[in-house]
């Protein structure tokens, strides 16, 4: 009898990639040059994570055919292209604002504890031939990490140039876990 279970080469190669976009944006975050500014430490670790995202949605776009899943991940390339650069341009005069000690350490510390909350959680997607689903599982989490690190970095004081940022940067994520969570329901019934 033959195994109907097994993985197709087109999940193959899709999760491989996707592994590969983890891995780099993990790395991206996790070694970003940090300075004495909460605005600057936020920039350069949320660069790294939002080209994830465009890496990712185009990694879905070589293999989907649901036009609303293309309709998504292409929305979501353009929200994180438009992102990377407002938080690029932000860079410069958000260096110049510096935080206490204290309030960088308590920042950091929840921020790692939320990258290793999504890192697991991006990790755990199941592994199927459903890639679809495959996918939003993938970037629920994705989204909601965003959300978090956005929402931690609004407790502290942060340059002017950010505030508008971070708070698009909740909104949109908000938004797109609750369409993806949406999707997800619909491919389950």
């Amino acid at each position: 009898m033959r195994n109907t279970c097994l993985l197709s080469e087109d999940t193959k190669t899709y999760l491989c990639c996707f592994y590969h976009i983890l891995d780099e944006m993990v790395q991206g975050m996790t070694t970003a040059s940090l300075s004495q500014s909460i605005s600057q430490n936020f920039a350069v670790q949320m660069v790294p994570h939002h080209r994830a995202a465009i890496q990712l949605s185009n990694n879905i776009l070589r293999f989907t055919g649901s036009k609303s899943i293309q309709r998504m991940a292409q929305r979501m390339i353009d929200q994180q292209t438009q992102s990377i650069d407002r938080l690029e341009a932000a860079l410069g005069p958000c260096r110049q604002l510096t935080n206490p000690v204290l309030d960088l350490r308590l920042y950091q510390r929840r921020m790692d504890l939320i990258y290793r909350e999504m890192y697991a959680q991006m990790g755990a997607a199941p592994e199927n031939n459903r890639l679809n689903a495959v996918f939003l599982r993938e970037m629920i989490p994705h989204h909601q990490g965003a959300v978090r690190m956005a929402e931690n970095a609004l407790k502290y004081d942060v340059c002017t140039e950010l505030v508008p940022i971070l708070r698009t940067i909740v909104a949109q994520h908000r938004q797109g876990v609750t369409q993806m969570r949406a999707m997800l329901k619909r491919m389950e019934c």
